[in-house]
C-alpha cells in the first residue's frame, strides 16, 4: 500500500515543470511577481551549472534554479530564505520519481 503525496497550497506541478507561489511579492528581471515557475531540467543544465560554480554546491544549486526559472542569480540570492525554500522544495519534487522501480516493489 502507498501512500499519496500531497503538494502544499503553494506548489503545482505541472507536465512542463512546477509553479511556486512566493510567501512574498519578489523582483524576478526587473517586474514584482508572487509566482515563479521553473521548467524541467535537462542533464546538460545540471552539467552547466556545475560548470559555473567551480565546485561551490550553494551556487551549483542557485545558477541552476535561475536557469529553470528564467532568472538572474541576482534575482535568486534576493529572495526571502522562506520563499527560496519553496523554490528549493519545489525542484525537488519536481525531479523526483514518483512510479515505484521494479526493484522496489
Amino acid at each position: 500500500m502507498t501512500t499519496a503525496k500531497t503538494l502544499p497550497s503553494w506548489l503545482e506541478l505541472t507536465d512542463e515543470g512546477a509553479n511556486i507561489t512566493l510567501r512574498k511579492a519578489s523582483e524576478i528581471n526587473q517586474v514584482k511577481v508572487q509566482r515563479v515557475s521553473l521548467r524541467s531540467p535537462t542533464v546538460a543544465e545540471l552539467r552547466a551549472a556545475t560548470l559555473q560554480a567551480g565546485g561551490d554546491a550553494e551556487k551549483r544549486e542557485v545558477i541552476l534554479f535561475a536557469s529553470l526559472a528564467e532568472a538572474g542569480t541576482k534575482d535568486m540570492e534576493a529572495l526571502t530564505i522562506v520563499d527560496y525554500n519553496r523554490i528549493q522544495a519545489g525542484y525537488f519534487r519536481l525531479v523526483e520519481d514518483d512510479e515505484p522501480y521494479p526493484y522496489d516493489a
